[in-house]
């Protein structure tokens, strides 16, 4: 009988040891909670909005959210196979064919503006449209010596957005079609800051430039810029370019025309209703606003955050709250009016 006991009491030991963590993956606390994957496609108002989503879904919702460095074509991909959970701005305009195919599959779920509509355009400064009188698109032919590329001052240089952006091959299609790649390179940067750099460090130099940008941003805030005019928005043409993207067979279009502005709208893969059910309720509520995010940019800018977004969200936060109060039941609310009293 000793023997049985002195058995008995460590196997009781072993076995409450083995049960110990199935009740408490079965009981499911915050830690058991899963990591919620967010797209980063290394742009501005981006990193602004990822930040603001991470910051109340971490500390009002008990989350872990994990930033993963992306371009459009891989996040259009690992949005559809669920290797990303989120993506903030789909800006779809720039890859439609893919985006119908997967919504009518029902890959990914759209829920709605980030922020109502987000323009995308050819620019120059504004100073050199007075001074030279240059309006349109067509209007740069004639004067592509006044943005000479450094690199090859036989042609003018018009500075794309950055490779492996989606707008890089549409902007090449609209160039081609527009008769511009006679007199001018189409310059893609490696990255966002190399393309800010070229045209931020034009206008502080009152030197010509002409480029590819979009608002909301701290960039077009910041300095006087011209829009320039090109034919109003068509579908019919606006399929063309998006063909031309993928078959270069196609090119050169015999015409293309402007971007529409639409909402900036987000979305998350189609099992992300049943992996966090109460941040699709967030997500499905949550619109940051195109003023709040161009007011939150600047800021950003003049505060010089060198990088650290969380501060921005900070920043949105405290000022907004009649907007994101709006997102959430009151038990969530209170724990971000917390995390943002105790942020520094």
């Amino acid at each position: 009988m000793q023997l049985l006991q002195r058995f008995w009491k460590p196997c009781t030991i072993f076995l409450a040891l083995l049960v110990i963590p199935l009740v408490a993956a079965a009981c499911g606390g915050d830690d058991e909670k899963p990591v919620l994957k967010i797209a980063d496609n290394q742009f501005e108002s981006l990193w602004i909005n990822n930040a603001i989503a991470e910051f109340i879904i971490e500390n009002g919702y008990g989350y872990t959210v994990e930033s993963v460095e992306t371009t459009t074509p891989i996040a259009q991909a690992a949005l559809a196979n669920g290797e990303i959970d989120i993506w903030m701005e789909l800006w779809q305009q720039n890859f439609i064919d893919n985006y119908n195919e997967e919504i009518a599959k029902g890959s990914y779920v759209n829920l709605g503006p980030t922020y109502e509509g987000g323009p995308q355009f050819f620019t120059i400064p504004t100073y050199v449209h007075e001074q030279y009188g240059i309006n349109t698109v067509f209007d740069m032919k004639d004067h592509w010596e006044l943005f000479k590329d450094p690199e090859d001052p036989s042609k003018g240089a018009f500075i794309n957005c950055i490779i492996g952006w989606q707008c890089a091959e549409i902007n090449m299609v609209k160039m081609q079609a527009y008769g511009l790649t006679e007199m001018y390179n189409v310059i893609s940067p490696g990255a966002a800051a190399a393309m800010d750099s070229a045209l931020a460090g034009a206008q502080k130099k009152k030197e010509p430039v002409f480029g590819y940008y979009w608002a909301p941003t701290s960039l077009m805030g910041a300095y006087d810029w011209w829009v320039l005019e090109e034919p109003a928005y068509d579908d019919t043409v606006w399929a063309k370019i998006a063909a031309a993207q993928e078959d270069k067979s196609l090119r050169p279009l015999s015409e293309a025309v402007a971007y529409e502005t639409l909402p900036v709208d987000k979305a998350v893969h189609k099992t992300f209703k049943d992996k966090a059910p109460d941040v699709y309720d967030l997500l499905d509520k949550m619109n940051i606003g195109l003023q709040p995010i161009n007011v939150t940019a600047a800021w950003a800018v003049e505060t010089d955050i060198q990088g650290e977004w969380e501060k921005a969200a900070i920043y949105y936060l405290r000022n907004y709250e009649d907007r994101w109060s709006t997102w959430m039941p009151d038990k969530e609310f209170k724990k971000v009016k917390e995390a943002l009293e105790e942020a520094s």
